[in-house]
């Protein structure tokens, strides 16, 4: 999963720059995003604090690694059974 170049502070910040009546392609070009990219972080963070914001990207990043952990064993398992089924 690719890292966010943006910390939650400054996430944040632009959202609530947003919020404030700034345009979207004024801020997308000051801050280097597209303004897809500004329309996606009011969808998913609006209205969170730059804590919150913190909190839900740890949770999303733990997630993904219990999701890639969750995958590896079970193509583990799927290989023990292989394994076994083949030498009865």
């Amino acid at each position: 999963m690719k890292k966010s170049t943006f910390s939650p502070a400054k996430i944040a910040g632009v959202l609530k720059e947003f919020a404030g009546g700034r345009s979207a392609e004024e801020l997308a070009r000051e801050n280097g995003i597209s303004t897809a990219t500004l329309y996606k972080w009011r969808q998913k963070y609006n209205g969170m604090e730059a804590s919150e914001l913190k909190r839900v990207k740890e949770l999303e990043e733990e997630n993904a690694r219990l999701k890639r952990m969750y995958a590896n064993l079970a193509m583990e398992l799927d290989v023990a059974r292989y394994i076994i089924e083949k030498k009865l």
